[in-house]
């Protein structure tokens, strides 16, 4: 089973930003789309973003699209979400997962991390 730990996450104002990563442990990131997604207790959950295993192909959520930006870095094994201006509305638990495909439009996504709480409050 692929292995996937987030970090990153805490409290933030309004406004501010954060950087949450996702780093393999056990395997090798090069081959496999990568996406974020996110989930309130109660609420369902919503894909915030997905690179491709290249890096070559990125899509957001209209919620986060001009805000947030996904990039990977593969030879340090590691996924990256960098989160501008924040909203309280962004609160929620951010979860990484791995796809079984290079390309995120193909990618079933059954590899997921434990999580990292995201908490946007003056």
């Amino acid at each position: 089973q692929l292995q996937l730990v987030e970090s990153g996450g805490g409290l933030v104002q309004p406004g501010g930003s954060l950087r949450l990563s996702c780093t393999a442990s056990g395997f090798t990131l090069d081959h496999y789309a990568i996406a974020w997604f996110r989930q309130v207790p109660g609420k369902g959950r919503e894909g915030v973003s997905c690179i491709s295993s290249s890096g070559g192909s990125t899509n957001y959520a209209d919620s986060v699209k001009g805000r947030f930006t996904i990039s990977r870095d593969n030879a340090k094994n590691t996924v990256y979400l960098q989160m501008n201006s924040l909203k309280p509305e962004d609160t929620a638990i951010y979860h990484c997962a791995a796809g079984d495909s290079d390309y995120c439009s193909k990618a079933d996504f059954g590899s997921w991390g434990q999580g990292t709480q995201v908490t946007v409050s003056s």
